[in-house]
């Protein structure tokens, strides 16, 4: 063919290909920059908007539609070789009032949730996971036609149990109807495992003064989960130790077992003194006799670990300080726990919701303690149900104020309170204005303290304050006024008001994440407390005895926060 022949017809196809080529490349440029953008725009918004109902989070929506249903494929989360946590809340109180207040107008908005949809779960086989890897699942919410809901609130139980594990998955709540929620085991732990999932409250409905006609509590799921070994590995715990380790607002622990007996009965004294005393806790769970915990092999656990203190270590760390609680008479039993179990003092047989006094040491009666306990429940220690607003009575500020009057101040504070304010505030913004007010109470005694210590050059004169979050109340008071849902949202809001202040310097004790997997029944706690004093008498739930090992698990992290060891 000539050279004058490419100027024809078949010339011009290479001309025109190579035109369809360019065009082609250009839109897919133009694709891939537009599906670039539109993910950047997501992931910005759901950051911005991200925000932590306690351990229960909140945040921007995803699609309004149920996902479909489909075979178990569970989503692992990227972070594979760090351990699960709850990510602290901005606003907390704000953005909880908002969704609270948020409107409806919609059917989808208007109905309440009858069931669930899990489509990775929804198949009635066991799901097989790794270890180590942190998966996530998503809960879609459906009314009682099946239908999706498009609006949150829902207040959801989760439990995660195997033979030696027991955990709360931690939930979030996208805010129209999804939900999502994060399962993780430790290598060592791996077996067969149940996921259960119970719907408490709807629609926030647990926040109202008389819950009880509004509660659903209904094991919506329980789904048989296999955890097997895998090459990941998680960073080893180690001791909490100083004010770092517990400045998390919210802990998402576990309670795992490494030694049991089970031939194992009440004695008694109503004690379970199932192990050797010998029996050592295996690192990196906790450090010291596992057997003094008398929980036959359980141990709690967080994002570190804490020491089991024997008598000796605990009146070195304690001798000559002195302890002030402030909060509901749960912190009657810990002090008695404390006496009892740990620091040798089995001939207090009790302590009052109201009293200041020091306690000598058996082995040493050169060292003593000094205790100080105020019941905040109400002004009068003999009555209940006011909680932060017995602040409001003079005559309990003046109480309150004559401890920090003198040359000397408590070393350690630890605050609490909920329970008694469940019976009397109203709404969530009441109970925000009453815990306010009580942050400023305590902020202006600080401030007086502070004054004093520069007046005096003593500035290690301010206490080291900590808040200790109120219990997940058990059993049948799960559906009262005190209940799971609202304890932790007032727990979120009276820990903001004071870190606001600057109040928290000590840290935070999350009781609430300690005892929730222990809350479903009444064999470790009466409803309201879990560390009543051991007797072998019949129980609430028939049983002769009842477990106090939950509370005496709080006596040793309380000691290793007050102690800072390392």
């Amino acid at each position: 063919m000539s050279s004058g022949d490419k100027g024809g017809v078949n010339g011009a196809t290479p001309r025109r290909w190579s035109l369809f080529k360019l065009v082609s490349f250009t839109l897919a440029i133009a694709l891939l920059l537009w599906t670039m953008d539109a993910l950047s725009v997501t992931a910005t918004t759901s950051s911005l908007i991200a925000v932590t109902l306690s351990s229960l989070n909140v945040r921007s929506p995803p699609p309004t539609t149920a996902p479909a249903r489909s075979a178990p494929n569970p989503r692992a989360v990227p972070r594979l070789r760090s351990w699960i946590s709850v990510p602290a809340t901005p606003n907390f109180t704000s953005t909880l009032v908002s969704w609270w207040l948020a409107p409806s107008g919609e059917p989808c908005r208007d109905s309440r949730t009858a069931d669930i949809a899990v489509p990775d779960l929804d198949g009635g086989r066991t799901a097989e996971l790794s270890c180590g890897q942190i998966h996530e699942f998503v809960l879609s919410a459906l009314d009682d036609g099946g239908r999706p809901r498009c609006l949150g609130g829902d207040y959801f139980e989760t439990d995660l149990s195997g033979p030696s594990w027991k955990s709360r998955p931690p939930v979030v709540d996208h805010g129209n109807g999804s939900y999502s929620l994060r399962l993780q085991v430790h290598p060592d732990f791996a077996g067969e495992y149940n996921l259960t999932v119970v719907l408490l409250f709807r629609s926030f409905e647990g926040l109202k003064l008389s819950p009880e006609r509004f509660k659903f509590r209904r094991e919506l799921r329980r789904f048989p989960i296999r955890f097997h070994r895998s090459n990941a590995t998680l960073p080893p715990l180690r001791l909490c130790h100083g004010v770092a380790d517990l400045s998390k607002e919210v802990w998402s622990g576990r309670w795992t077992r490494h030694a049991r007996n089970d031939s194992c009965g009440v004695d008694d004294e109503g004690r379970y003194r199932c192990l050797d005393q010998r029996t050592a806790c295996p690192k990196p769970w906790c450090d010291g006799p596992l057997a003094a915990l008398e929980s036959n092999g359980w141990v709690y656990s967080a994002h570190c670990a804490f020491r089991i203190f024997t008598q000796d270590v605990a009146w070195k760390c304690l001798r000559n300080r002195w302890l002030f609680f402030w909060g509901d008479s749960n912190h009657v039993d810990t002090i008695r726990n404390m006496l009892n179990f740990v620091l040798g003092r089995s001939d207090v047989d009790s302590v009052p919701r109201r009293f200041d006094r020091k306690f000598t040491n058996p082995a040493n009666h050169s060292e003593s303690v000094r205790i100080t306990s105020i019941f905040n429940g109400h002004w009068n220690e003999t009555s209940n149900y006011l909680g932060l607003h017995s602040l409001r009575n003079q005559g309990f500020r003046e109480l309150l104020w004559e401890f920090f009057k003198g040359p000397t101040a408590p070393d350690v504070m630890v605050f609490n309170s909920g329970l008694h304010d469940g019976y009397h505030w109203r709404s969530i913004r009441a109970f925000a204005d009453g815990a306010e007010y009580a942050a400023r109470f305590w902020e202006e005694i600080v401030m007086r303290r502070r004054v004093r210590g520069n007046a005096t050059d003593a500035p290690s004169a301010l206490p080291r304050i900590f808040y200790r979050t109120t219990i997940a109340t058990g059993g049948y008071a799960r559906d009262l006024g005190y209940n799971p849902s609202k304890m932790e949202a007032f727990n979120g809001i009276f820990l903001e008001k004071l870190k606001d202040k600057g109040l928290i310097t000590g840290g935070v004790i999350d009781e609430f994440d300690m005892t929730f997997p222990w809350h479903y029944d009444n064999r470790c706690n009466d409803g309201v407390h879990y560390g009543r004093k051991p007797a072998k008498m019949q129980w609430r739930d028939g049983e002769v005895g009842h477990q106090y090992f939950v509370d005496l698990m709080l006596v040793h992290v309380l000691l290793t926060a007050i102690c800072n060891v390392g």
